[in-house]
């Protein structure tokens, strides 16, 4: 009689979880993923008081009040022998430092640059890390890629004008020949799209397939994927966009910096050549 008891139990509960577990992984569910991932896809809106606010709004700022948090707790103590968040923001300062080295900056620009380049990045982090918790990344809207694209170009601009003067950055368009004038020009319009639409395909794609996980595999796979497509692909976009922004700063600079050495080089030859000539006819003219 136990034996049977116990053999009805299992069949019940064995029936019982293969129907759970058939409903958790959509198994002979109707119903459209495509329609599923579309609601998700699609944006929130909603008025203030005649003003629109999106969900990337309102996650923006719980993602910057998220970030100033945390790197503040990181950075909060600064100690000659550091612990683990003094040693991880200083790594990062460190490695901002390094590439503006590497395009060319001296130390004082470096030290203009790394600040606001460092927010962005920390911006980006923060805004693009918070889909771990289930959130819609505001890099979903494309305004929110395109907006951070044009005022990192804008700042380009402005902090190279401030580097190498007007003149300078001027001259950065001709470097190597003048015939790159158009082409540079066409450049500077190209980079903001580039930027923006390389932050939003990877953002709103990595969103897209956590999303489908979700519905398909809910149990397992979303937990394993988000560690690289919410957590670490996410710092990499931000750390792209930071190197991206201080790489369009450098070329301006050691541009600016080529034509000028090329213009001394041709001021020099000439003044050498004029000296040969000149102690040239003055030989002639002793014999």
């Amino acid at each position: 009689m136990n034996v049977l008891l116990a053999a009805s139990w299992w069949s019940d509960f064995w029936e019982a979880f293969c129907r759970e577990l058939g409903e958790a992984f959509h198994f002979g569910i109707s119903g459209s993923i495509g329609e599923e991932i579309r609601e998700a896809i699609l944006q929130w809106k909603g008025y203030f008081r005649s003003i629109p606010i999106t969900d990337a709004i309102i996650v923006t700022w719980i993602a910057v009040f998220l970030g100033i948090v945390g790197f503040c707790i990181l950075g909060r103590k600064s100690e000659k022998i550091p612990g683990t968040g003094q040693a991880v923001m200083e790594s990062l300062i460190d490695l901002l430092f390094g590439v503006c080295k590497d395009y060319g900056l001296n130390q004082d620009q470096a030290e203009v640059v790394v600040p606001m380049v460092g927010t962005m990045g920390i911006f980006l982090i923060s805004c693009n890390v918070i889909s771990i918790f289930k959130v819609p990344p505001p890099a979903k809207n494309i305004a929110f890629p395109f907006a951070m694209a044009i005022f990192a170009i804008v700042y380009v601009i402005f902090t190279s004008i401030r580097f190498v003067g007007f003149k300078g950055f001027g001259r950065s368009f001709i470097d190597p020949m003048p015939f790159m004038l158009p082409f540079k020009i066409i450049d500077f319009f190209i980079r903001p799209v580039s930027l923006a639409l390389r932050l939003f395909g990877n953002v709103f794609g990595a969103f897209i397939l956590m999303e489908f996980l979700g519905m398909v595999c809910p149990i397992i796979a979303p937990g394993a994927f988000s560690l690289w497509f919410d957590l670490m692909d996410g710092i990499l976009q931000a750390i792209v966009f930071c190197y991206l922004t201080i790489s369009y700063i450098g070329e301006v600079v050691e541009s600016a910096h080529a034509v000028e050495e090329r213009k001394e080089e041709k001021k020099k030859l000439k003044a050498d050549k004029a000296a040969a000539a000149k102690a040239s006819s003055e030989a002639e003219s002793a014999a």
